[in-house]
């Protein structure tokens, strides 16, 4: 059954934030500066209009310190507090070139990693707010930046030039670029099946697993794409579910159900839905032959990557699977904007941002 939060915003909600720590926060932000703190039974504990009028895009809690919240406007990142949210205590301004659109904090809460309308990644180093890097290889706008658990100086940066890329912070080069427009025509070619209609699979929002090693990534072409990173970082295997009848616009791991590999995703076609992804990607390994050169890394990345990876290792060998049955399909009735999965008092949840200025919590309990 859905449940309604209310009133926290005046506007359409953008991006949602769920906090790790014992009070179990969350923050949502929207169009026009607004930023709202919930508490886990979907009560209003603060609301905040941000200096300026720009949009809120991205939400996001430190993992070691739940007292400070990480927000971007405009090309500036706010350091709010949730538990007395009066006014930033620290402000990043220009820590995007442009318009920033994504954000996210590695484990150790040292680094903050900002993806902006120039194609450009940011890292900055916390608690300073100094920029230690910027990854420039995307050449639209750069959509969503993830880290990988486990190793806080590998990143996932995705864009709306169709490319997922791997960096190694120690170097400003990709360690692999996945091209997914290569991707989806091998896919459909894989499946035979001439004269299907075709959206570019502009990438919208990426994810990583919990364990590290498998990545979602949400497209334009209703797939979600996914990647299996094996030793040495190197591009293992990729596939792809097809998720969604028009663009997803959302992809994002639950950690905190049976395994790590569920995956909850969202668009524009107004569905959510949530897959089983234990045998992820289930897709090809690198090691397979194909007619299309998946990875572009640059001359430099792929003397390295031969360097640090070897041969590419074989993959096993699965057949593709384009649209295994999702485990729960809702008919939530808007365009998604964000999803946030949340554990609320002991009940696994999915909160729904989309057009209107409310959020809908399902549960996913059931399972």
């Amino acid at each position: 059954m859905a449940r309604q939060w209310s009133e926290g915003h005046s506007t359409s909600i953008l991006c949602v934030g769920a906090s790790s720590g014992p009070d179990g926060l969350l923050a949502s932000g929207s169009e026009g500066a607004e930023v709202t703190v919930w508490s886990q039974e979907g009560n209003i504990l603060s609301r905040l209009a941000l200096p300026g009028d720009e949009d809120v895009t991205s939400v996001v809690f430190s993992p070691v310190a739940p007292s400070q919240l990480y927000v971007s406007h405009g090309d500036t990142v706010s350091v709010l507090d949730p538990r007395n949210l009066k006014g930033p205590a620290e402000t990043f301004q220009g820590a995007g070139e442009e318009e920033i659109n994504a954000l996210a904090l590695n484990e150790t809460g040292s680094a903050l990693a900002v993806a902006d309308d120039s194609g450009a990644v940011r890292v900055l180093e916390l608690p300073a707010g100094k920029v230690s890097r910027t990854l420039r290889r995307h050449t639209n706008i750069c959509s969503s930046v993830a880290f990988r658990p486990h190793r806080p100086n590998n990143l996932v940066s995705a864009g709306l030039d169709m490319q997922v890329m791997l960096w190694g912070l120690q170097k400003t080069r990709p360690l692999w670029t996945l091209n997914l427009q290569d991707a989806a025509e091998e896919q459909d070619d894989h499946q035979q099946r001439p004269g299907q209609l075709f959206n570019p699979p502009l990438a919208h929002c990426v994810s990583v697993a919990s364990c590290g090693n498998v990545l979602g990534c949400a497209a334009e072409d209703g797939r979600v794409h996914l990647v299996r990173v094996g030793s040495g970082s190197k591009l293992e295997q990729q596939g792809a579910v097809k998720a969604h009848g028009q663009g997803a616009s959302q992809a994002h791991f639950v950690g905190f159900l049976s395994h790590p590999y569920w995956l909850v995703t969202g668009g524009n076609d107004s569905q959510v839905a949530l897959w089983d992804r234990q045998q992820a990607p289930g897709g090809r390994s690198r090691g397979q032959k194909s007619s299309r050169k998946k990875t572009k890394p640059g001359a430099d990345a792929e003397k390295e990557e031969a360097e640090v990876d070897g041969e590419a290792a074989g993959g096993a060998e699965e057949a593709m699977e384009e649209k295994p049955g999702a485990k729960l399909s809702i008919r939530h009735g808007d365009k998604v904007n964000w999803l946030c999965p949340a554990n609320l008092k002991g009940e696994p949840s999915v909160l729904v941002a989309d057009q209107s200025s409310s959020l809908t919590v399902y549960s996913l309990s059931p399972l």
